[in-house]
C-alpha cells in the first residue's frame, strides 16, 4: 500500500478483491510451471528408458557375438573334427547354469519377506503397543 494518499481511499472490499484475484493468478501461474516441469521430467524420463533399451541392445548383441565365438573357439581349438555342435552345447550348459543362479537369487531378493518394510512394521506394533496401554491407562485412571 503506497502511502501518497491514493489507495487510502480505496475500501476493504476492493483490496480482498485485489487480493483473491493476485492469490488465483499466482496459482495459475504455479500449476503451470508444474505443468511444464513435469513434462519436461516425462520427456527426459522417455530419452533416458529408451537410451537405457538401446544400451541393453547392444549389450545383449555384444554377449550374443562373444557366446558365438566362444563356441567357434571350443570348436576350432578343444574338440577333434571340429565338432561345433557340441562345443555349442557345452556354452548352452554353462550360459543356462548361470542364467539359473542369477534367476535364483534375483527371486530370493524379490521375496515378500524381504520386500516388507521390516523395522517400520516393528515401530509400528510398538507404536500399537504404546497406543494400546496409554488408551487402557486412561480408561483405568478415571
Amino acid at each position: 500500500m503506497r502511502l501518497d494518499g491514493h489507495d487510502a481511499g480505496r475500501g476493504i472490499g476492493t483490496l480482498l478483491r485485489d487480493l483473491a484475484d493476485g492469490s488465483v493468478a499466482l496459482v495459475r501461474g504455479e500449476v503451470e510451471l508444474a505443468r511444464l516441469e513435469v513434462g519436461e521430467i516425462v520427456a527426459g524420463v522417455g530419452k533416458g528408458t529408451a537410451m537405457v533399451a538401446m544400451g541393453a541392445t547392444f549389450a545383449l548383441l555384444g554377449g550374443l557375438a562373444l557366446l558365438t565365438g566362444i563356441v567357434l573357439l571350443i570348436g576350432d581349438q578343444w574338440l577333434p573334427a571340429d565338432l561345433y555342435w557340441v562345443a555349442a552345447l557345452i556354452v548352452f550348459v554353462i550360459a543356462g547354469v548361470i542364467a539359473a543362479i542369477f534367476a535364483r537369487r534375483g527371486l530370493r531378493l524379490l521375496s515378500p519377506a524381504r520386500l516388507a518394510p521390516a523395522e517400520t512394521m516393528t515401530t509400528l506394533k510398538e507404536d500399537k503397543e504404546w497406543l494400546k496401554q496409554r488408551l487402557t491407562s486412561g480408561a483405568t485412571s478415571s
